[in-house]
């Protein structure tokens, strides 16, 4: 399971206490922006001390590339190295190395070869979501019209895939939100422990990112 955020950690302190209780682990993908802000420094220690991966999530959760021409980069290469070498910094502040967070998740979750390219060369190894459920969508609110997607609807495609999918969700990275907007209600992350037990209940184990991939 991987938690992206930025500005919203209303769903921190839940899904901290959820994980230790459970006894799983998440791998945490975080801005500068989020390390920074003081408000956000108890969950920060919290996931910490619970033995999570805490790792990057760029500096100023830039927007690398067009969303329709992919291939168009909205960034150049030195702002996109100054950005990232400013969130390894804030990572350092906060009791983070470089090497302790070498999996390196690009904002949006959108990138093209040239972000990936430039994510090597700097000695991080870029990751993201595995394709299949839209549990990437609980940032989704009402007021976003035939975008927003229930978190029933979430949960069911999760639970869709793994059902009929050869493999399941084995090695799947699963991503959700550590916080979202306001006007959205219906937080995803309150069905944790029920997701959580289903699929403990079908024999798979939560890894930190860095377990399955190293």
């Amino acid at each position: 399971m991987v938690f992206t955020g930025d500005e919203f950690a209303d769903g921190g302190e839940y899904i901290a206490k959820v994980l230790k209780k459970e006894n799983v682990y998440g791998s945490f993908f975080l801005t500068g922006n989020f390390y920074r802000n003081k408000k956000f420094k108890k969950i920060l220690k919290d996931l910490k001390e619970n033995g999570n991966y805490l790792g990057s999530h760029s500096d100023k959760h830039l927007l690398y590339c067009d969303w329709e021409k992919r291939d168009s980069l909205l960034v150049t290469r030195e702002q996109f190295t100054q950005d990232l070498q400013n969130a390894y910094e804030e990572l350092k502040r906060s009791g983070i190395e470089k090497d302790e967070a070498h999996y390196f998740l690009p904002p949006y979750e959108w990138y093209n070869d040239s972000i990936a390219e430039w994510t090597k060369e700097m000695g991080l190894q870029l990751v993201d979501f595995t394709p299949g459920t839209r549990s990437n969508a609980d940032y989704t609110y009402p007021q976003m019209g035939n975008k927003y997607l229930s978190s029933d609807t979430i949960m069911k495609s999760i639970l869709t895939y793994e059902l009929k999918k050869s493999n399941g969700l084995n090695g799947f990275i699963l991503l959700t939100h550590i916080g979202t907007d306001p006007r959205r209600t219906d937080k995803f992350y309150k069905h944790l422990p029920a997701l959580i037990e289903e699929l403990k209940n079908k024999g798979y184990e939560f890894v930190r990112i860095n377990e399955m991939l190293d």
